[in-house]
């Protein structure tokens, strides 16, 4: 295999490793997997944590490692990198449509929007993952993780997360 076949073979591989707050996402799906690279002969696995301290990432690490050494990759080292801080953009598409199947609302907007309307105090609704209806609103703040918060819907009346956006 050349350097760019196995870069591309890792990448395929870590593709299977699960965000194990959120287990129906991968890391690829969240955005989290910054980079594949080879150095001096060595992989170079780059991940960027969803919020500083988040307490996912060891495990995150053991089951990057694990994924690899199970496909007999050995020269390999994870390093999390903090800049840029992960955003909410980064998460995919079929990351997003994964959350509201699973029940989880995605984020409604992109960062900047979100921002722009904290400042104008125009936040945009947000649509229950379950019927759709924007007729929702927040119950707390924080929900099982701290990337994530409850709301209620008031048309099919059935509680739910909603991935915070930031």
């Amino acid at each position: 295999m050349t350097d760019t076949s196995d870069i591309s073979h890792i990448r395929n591989l870590l593709t299977q490793v699960q965000d194990p707050e959120v287990p129906v996402l991968t890391i690829a799906d969240l955005g989290i997997l910054r980079d594949v690279a080879l150095i001096d002969g060595t992989y170079e696995i780059k991940i960027t944590p969803t919020f500083t301290g988040c307490p996912a990432m060891k495990a995150i690490e053991e089951n990057i490692a694990e994924v690899l050494v199970e496909n007999g990759i050995q020269n390999f080292k994870v390093r999390m990198v903090m800049s840029p801080a992960w955003t909410t953009d980064w998460i995919s598409e079929l990351g997003r449509e994964k959350l509201r199947k699973y029940g989880i609302a995605p984020p409604s907007q992109s960062t900047e929007e979100h921002l722009k309307a904290i400042l104008t105090g125009k936040n945009k609704a947000v649509a229950c993952p379950f019927c759709g209806a924007v007729n929702t609103r927040l119950t707390s703040a924080f929900g099982s993780t701290a990337c994530k918060a409850l709301h209620y819907c008031d048309n099919c009346h059935q509680p739910f997360e909603e991935f915070k956006c930031h």
